[in-house]
């Protein structure tokens, strides 16, 4: 592979970024724990900013803690071109997801305006708040609350310490009641372009740096509560018991099973989290509390993988005479990137001397929710071993450089 360079971005720079962003919040030598909305995703955001006001945007806190710089263009009034993705992370992650796509975007406007470009409409670099949706088991938050597609009840979620999402944001310095006064703009985002480590094991065994992303998986996301009756675990029979974990564990392995029929396919399932009650040795747990997601590209697949779960679950329960409750915490629908998008990044890619394979993402991003209100397009990152969640991610520098390289040029064409 021939790489063809030109004037671009300031390499060093965005590495010496994100190794200081890394900083805030280290865990062990490689990791990050910054929860959506803590005191550690402040100090993100806080100098994040600083480093947009440097590269010459005005940038703010909106109410629903999404940090945005704004670089004016000739045309005020033409719809924005919308960069970014989000500083936060799980509580045992990496410092690269997210992150690049925000440090990537703030380098291909700081580098717009070091050349003397000025682009012909407003270009608009995001954090978005809690991409990550670790904390209150509801993700995406910022990019919905920024396109109005916020649930009843989202400011009333709590965490595992009792705080709610209001707490959380008024603790931030957001101030919630602004909500009942934010109307989004339909037409305002003219296109929205994210760049994205891959979080999975494909280009690096295509060989290949960066890709095109084609589109998002689907997820649900459930919170599900098994409930029998607790008894003393060295009296009870086992054939007169309720145990709401040997429901819970069957339900686990049949996910596992359903998800795992078509191994060409890229249906997905986990359950991540697990609490047991009482959580005592010697007695039987009457409450098995657990996540469930599940996910495909195929909508008539995912659907059926519902119903198959749920089937499952009823006999799960009529076997060990248990009850159920399913909280349904997120449900969207696999989306497509904009094929002109595609095909301008393609051509960008072409001119750099990369063949930048299209595949799709089953993780889902900021993108899926930007594809209900303007056409969107995902650079995605080679990773070591498709490694992510965890602080052994890695994407090397080289690979960094091309994508934002990639970024800039394709934002730079969008803004002629």
């Amino acid at each position: 592979m021939t790489l063809k360079w030109d004037s671009g971005i300031h390499s060093k720079r965005l590495h010496s970024r994100i190794a200081e962003l890394a900083l805030i919040g280290k865990i062990g030598d490689t990791g990050v724990c910054r929860l959506a909305l803590s005191k550690e995703d402040r100090a993100g955001v806080e100098l994040v900013r600083g480093w947009m006001t440097e590269a010459g945007m005005e940038a703010r806190i909106d109410p629903f803690g999404n940090l945005i710089g704004v670089l004016k263009g000739r045309d005020g009034a033409a719809p924005v071109l919308m960069l970014g993705s989000h500083i936060d992370s799980q509580p045992y992650g990496g410092r690269y997801d997210g992150v690049i796509g925000v440090l990537g975007a703030i380098e291909a406007v700081q580098t717009m305006v070091e050349s003397g470009f000025r682009p012909s409409r407003n270009i608009e670099v995001v954090a978005f708040c809690d991409e990550e949706g670790c904390r209150f088991n509801k993700g995406l938050f910022g990019v919905r609350g920024m396109t109005g597609r916020l649930e009843a009840g989202e400011l009333e979620r709590t965490d595992k310490n009792g705080v709610s999402r209001r707490e959380a944001l008024v603790s931030f310095g957001c101030h919630p009641e602004a909500y009942d006064h934010y109307v989004f703009e339909e037409g305002r985002i003219g296109a929205f372009l994210e760049l994205h480590i891959e979080q999975g094991p494909v280009l690096e065994a295509l060989g290949e740096p960066v890709g095109i992303v084609s589109g998002i998986s689907g997820p649900v996301w459930w919170t599900v509560e098994m409930t029998g009756f607790a008894g003393h675990a060295g009296s009870v029979p086992m054939a007169m018991r309720q145990d709401a974990l040997v429901g819970c564990a069957k339900v686990i392995v049949g996910l596992h099973e359903l998800a795992s029929r078509e191994p060409d396919a890229p249906t997905v399932g986990t359950v991540g989290s697990l609490s047991v009650f009482p959580d005592s040795r010697n007695i039987i747990p009457e409450k098995a509390s657990f996540t469930v997601d599940f996910r495909d590209m195929d909508l008539a697949r995912r659907n059926a993988l519902e119903e198959q779960l749920l089937a499952l679950m009823n006999a799960v329960c009529l076997e060990h005479g248990l009850t159920y409750t399913i909280r349904e915490d997120t449900k969207s629908d696999p989306r497509y990137c904009s094929p002109e998008l595609r095909a301008l990044i393609r051509e960008e890619a072409a001119e750099l001397g990369l063949t930048a394979p299209e595949l799709m993402s089953g993780p889902f991003h900021d993108s899926l929710i930007m594809s209900h209100v303007c056409d969107y397009g995902m650079i995605f990152v080679r990773c070591k071993e498709g490694i992510s969640h965890n602080p052994k991610e890695y994407s090397s520098p080289k690979d960094i450089e091309l994508g934002a390289q990639l970024l800039y040029r394709t934002a730079r064409r969008l803004s002629e």
